[in-house]
C-alpha cells in the first residue's frame, strides 16, 4: 500500500506543477496479479512502474514494485532520475543525486 501512496504523491506533484505541462503519454495495464503504468509529460517528467504480487494466496503475500521517475530542473535544465524497488523490505530509492550513508 505504501508504494501506491508514493506513486499517487509523485503523480500529483507531476501534474500540479505551476507550468502548463501537457501529458504526452499515459498508459496502464492492470491485471489481477501484475500491473504497469507509464506517464510522460511535455516538460520531461516521466513516471514508470511495474508491480507484481508474489506468494499469492499465502500469509506472505506481498506486492513488489520496480519503477522510476524523472524530472528536469526548470532553472538548470538538469535531469534527475530516481529508480526504486518497493517491497516487503520497504521503499528503496537510488539516484546519482541522493545522499548515501557512509560505509561502516
Amino acid at each position: 500500500m505504501k508504494f501506491l501512496i508514493v506513486f499517487v504523491a509523485l503523480f500529483a506533484m507531476a501534474v500540479a506543477r505551476p507550468n502548463e505541462a501537457q501529458i504526452v503519454r499515459q498508459d496502464a495495464d492492470v491485471e489481477p496479479e501484475k500491473w504497469s503504468s507509464n506517464l510522460e509529460t511535455s516538460d520531461g517528467t516521466s513516471i514508470v512502474q511495474e508491480g507484481v504480487l508474489k506468494n499469492v494466496g499465502t500469509e506472505h503475500e506481498a506486492a513488489v514494485v520496480h519503477g522510476s521517475f524523472s524530472w528536469v530542473d526548470e532553472k538548470t535544465g538538469e535531469k534527475f532520475t530516481i529508480t526504486y524497488v518497493a517491497d516487503e523490505n520497504g521503499y528503496q530509492p537510488q539516484g546519482a543525486h541522493l545522499p548515501v550513508a557512509p560505509v561502516a
